[in-house]
């Protein structure tokens, strides 16, 4: 890892047994941050990946009312488009979380405006922050090659065209606010691009994420590359 930060590897047989590890440990930290100090701050990505683990959540008792959940990213597409984040999220997180999340506002017409004002509502550092990881090494919506990877002076910025869409997302600023990172990949595609983000490999954008304290839950499949 960079400087000193720590990554913790938690390798699950399948999918399934993944997703259930993930959604504990995610529990735990809004548990935990509640008992604290009353209450819990999130960040929460999309994709399919972690479709599941947001279905297990229900089967925890969490306080939801006391928790915030903020988009890690989102695509810029109208409310209810099937490409959003947040529609799958609606469809998938329980019921009684729904009211917590802070949905990113993609559908201004000023979407840098937008940004700076979702920038300035993020709260001093996250209790946990869930990532996902991509083929081609982006996470949240930090893509290769995009201008966004640089962005240091603000915690949300927007993207360039990427498969479509333009996107906001958290910038690295932001995801090293995280009192914990948690990565969750599956899947035996994801092999060869789990060993680069393990190995810290700089040239893909999630190698790059520096939050001091992370974990990557992956089935066996995703892991399979992995000198273990």
């Amino acid at each position: 890892m960079n400087g000193d930060a720590e990554l913790g590897l938690l390798i699950e047989p399948d999918a399934e047994s993944a997703a259930s590890r993930a959604a504990e440990i995610l529990a735990e930290a809004v548990r935990d941050a509640v008992g604290e100090r009353g209450r819990s701050t999130l960040a929460l990505s999309g994709g399919n990946a972690p479709l599941r683990m947001f279905e297990l959540l229900g089967d925890e008792d969490l306080p939801w009312g006391r928790a915030e959940i903020f988009q890690v990213d989102e695509r810029i597409a109208p409310d209810g488009d099937p490409d959003r984040n947040l529609t799958a999220m609606l469809g998938h997180l329980p019921q009684e979380a729904i009211a917590s999340i802070r949905p990113m506002p993609v559908t201004e017409d000023d979407l840098e405006d937008a940004a700076r004002r979702y920038a300035d509502g993020l709260p001093v550092s996250f209790d946990l922050v869930h990532l996902g990881l991509g083929e081609d090494g982006h996470t949240a919506s930090l893509v290769p090659g995009d201008p966004v990877l640089e962005v240091r002076d603000s915690a949300v910025a927007l993207t360039g065209d990427y498969r479509g869409r333009r996107r906001m997302t958290l910038t690295y600023p932001a995801l090293e606010r995280a009192a914990l990172v948690l990565w969750l990949v599956v899947g035996a595609d994801k092999a060869s691009i789990v060993r680069s983000l393990v190995a810290r490999d700089p040239s893909i954008p999630a190698g790059r994420v520096r939050a001091p304290r992370q974990v990557l839950v992956a089935d066996a499949p995703a892991a399979s590359g992995l000198d273990r």
